[in-house]
């Protein structure tokens, strides 16, 4: 019976850097009972990073060859077969791939072999940083002290550090370190020294050095050196205010500072002399009061924490805080006075310097000192009064103050009639004005007796004097009544009003020849009207009593009623009057007329 045998041969391990290209060779040998040329089938796989399972990535013979979709090699492998061997190449090697890779051979019949490669990838790290964690260490101190840090990043496999001495290594047990890994794969390692310094080292110089594995060996980085400086105690304390500069006042920061004379400079405890038992939170050498008082005044001292408890070294500064209150005005706020009156206000501020005083109004100066007098109040001293305190030996010191005045008065007419008369002919239209100030403003209304016709034309004000003019028909005797009142008063203001009949002017004419009559007739026409406007004005004025048709009662009150239903009567009075005085004219008239005509007949005859 004949048969086959496979053998195969590989490397064990293959090293490369991340990003390169690694090459794993599968030899095969065929051994063929019948020397007969054997049927390969080839596969690669690669292993699971828990090495359980296995993953296709390729297979094929001398005459198909196939990468199998979908893996993370599908893009970045090849294979190359030929009758001996079978080598598959990986590009751009990424740190996933550092797992072992398998090469399957099978005889198509009767049998197969299997071998395996380590492919080991390799990336150097970054450059070793170091950083001082103290800037010294105290030989005060029992324990060891934290002197610095070194760390590597992105290096894969995991990276060694070692700490140096002025170039000596030193006890693995002086560091400690922290391993971690991103989520790339990549080792990052950080190694923390502790050290019990001694006075000789103050002039030491600390480094680490990293080693990590390339292929085909080991190799190292070196950080940069630190020094380190040795703590010894201060002997002698200096202490002074950095901020602000000049006079402080409250509300300020203020920066105080101490320096001593040790090495390095330490940290120090800051307390008041006063209050020697209440340390002061500060910050290493300095403190800050923000913002300050006056409760802040005094002697500040400050004491070196490297000192030996039983040593006196200290240092110490005088601190003034000054200060200057809100102003207090009176009186507050805001102050109600009456027109023509006094009031006095004052504006005080308590400091602790020297200061000065100005009043000002709608941004002028009306007044200075604490004191502003207010005399005689006018509509115009309403306001807003604003008080400015300053210490002239430090203008940055101030405060203010206001209060509000307002002065409030009843109306006051402007013009010196309050009954004003006027004389106006029938039919005209004449305009009443009225105008009055006060606070508050005032308003004004009409009541105009004699007459419906009219109406307000006019009607204006601004912050205290308020106007209104109504316009007037004549159509006989008004009395028109102006009151402007206010929360403070009232005030009347009368226009009396006389209608005075409009007389017409004829229009020239020449007389005819022979109308001698005519003329005489007209100029008794004109002086029966003129009689006629003689007794309509006696009438309205009383002076003939109306008789019995007037009906009136001149003993009764009257009111505007009356005098309208008067006026009714007395023209009714008048016109009956007229009447009968026309109808005897016309009668005249007629007797003239005929006796004219009987003298122009006479004449004729002649």
């Amino acid at each position: 019976m004949a048969w086959t045998k496979v053998e195969l041969t590989t490397q064990e391990t293959v090293e490369v850097y991340l990003g390169d290209s690694a090459q794993i060779l599968c030899q095969y040998n065929v051994t063929d009972g019948n020397n007969q040329p054997s049927d390969l089938f080839v596969q690669w796989f690669v292993t699971s990073d828990i090495r359980v399972s296995r993953k296709l990535i390729f297979y094929g013979d001398d005459k198909k060859q196939k990468v199998v979709d979908n893996t993370d090699y599908s893009d970045r492998i090849n294979v190359t077969l030929d009758h001996q061997e079978a080598q598959l190449t990986i590009q751009n090697v990424q740190l996933s791939d550092n797992r072992q890779f398998i090469c399957h051979v099978q005889e198509k019949v009767f049998g197969f072999a299997v071998v395996t490669t380590d492919l080991r990838v390799f990336a150097p790290p970054d450059a070793p940083v170091i950083k001082d964690v103290m800037t010294g260490i105290s030989v005060t101190n029992e324990m060891p002290s934290k002197v610095a840090s070194c760390e590597v990043r992105n290096s894969f496999p995991e990276p060694n550090i070692t700490w140096y001495k002025n170039s000596m290594p030193l006890m693995s047990s002086a560091g400690h370190a922290n391993v971690s890994r991103d989520p790339r794969g990549f080792f990052s390692v950080q190694s923390t020294l502790e050290y019990k310094a001694v006075r000789e080292d103050e002039d030491a110089y600390f480094s680490c050095e990293v080693s990590f594995f390339v292929p085909g060996g080991v190799r190292t980085l070196e950080s940069n050196s630190i020094n380190i400086t040795v703590y010894y105690p201060s002997t002698k304390v200096e202490m002074w205010r950095e901020l602000p500069q000049g006079l402080v006042k409250e509300g300020d920061t203020v920066e105080l500072r101490c320096r001593g004379d040790g090495n390095p400079p330490p940290s120090f405890i800051f307390h008041r002399k006063q209050d020697q038992d209440v340390d002061l939170e500060s910050s290493g050498h300095v403190l800050i009061l923000s913002p300050v008082s006056r409760n802040h005044s005094g002697i500040y001292q400050c004491r070196p924490l490297d000192s030996d408890e039983y040593a006196d070294v200290k240092g110490e500064i005088q601190l003034p805080v000054h200060y200057l209150d809100p102003a207090v005005v009176v009186p507050k706020d805001s102050e109600v006075m009456l027109k023509g009156e006094d009031l006095t206000a004052t504006c005080n501020a308590l400091s602790s310097l020297k200061t000065h005083t100005v009043w000002y109004k709608d941004g002028k100066q009306v007044g200075t000192g604490n004191t502003l007098h207010l005399q005689d109040a006018t509509y115009g001293t309403t306001g807003q009064y604003h008080c400015e305190v300053s210490a002239p030996s430090f203008p940055a010191l101030h405060s203010s103050g206001s209060v509000h005045i307002i002065v409030r008065g009843g109306p006051q007419l402007v013009g010196e009639d309050q009954e004003v008369q006027l004389e106006e002919a029938i039919g005209r239209m004449v305009n009443l004005s009225c105008e009055a100030e006060g606070s508050p403003l005032p308003s004004i209304s009409w009541n105009i007796i004699g007459t419906q016709n009219w109406k307000e034309v006019v009607r204006k004000s601004n912050e205290y004097v308020a106007q209104s003019v109504v316009s007037v028909n004549v159509t006989s005797d008004i009395r028109a009544l102006c009151n402007v009142c206010n929360d403070v008063g009232t005030e009347v203001k009368a226009f009396n009003i006389k209608a005075i009949p409009s007389v017409t002017t004829p229009a020239p004419f020449t007389p005819a020849k022979g109308s001698g009559v005519i003329i005489v007739v007209i100029i008794l026409c004109l002086l029966l009207l003129a009689i006629s406007s003689v007794l309509y004005f006696l009438y309205r004025k009383g002076i003939i009593p109306p008789g019995r048709s007037g009906n009136l009662d001149i003993t009764s009150e009257r009111t505007p009623k009356d005098d309208v239903i008067e006026m009714v009567t007395l023209q009714r009075v008048s016109l009956a009057n007229y009447w009968l005085v026309h109808k005897h004219f016309l009668f005249s008239l007629m007797l003239i007329h005929s006796n004219s005509s009987s003298s122009s007949s006479v004449d004729q005859s002649f």
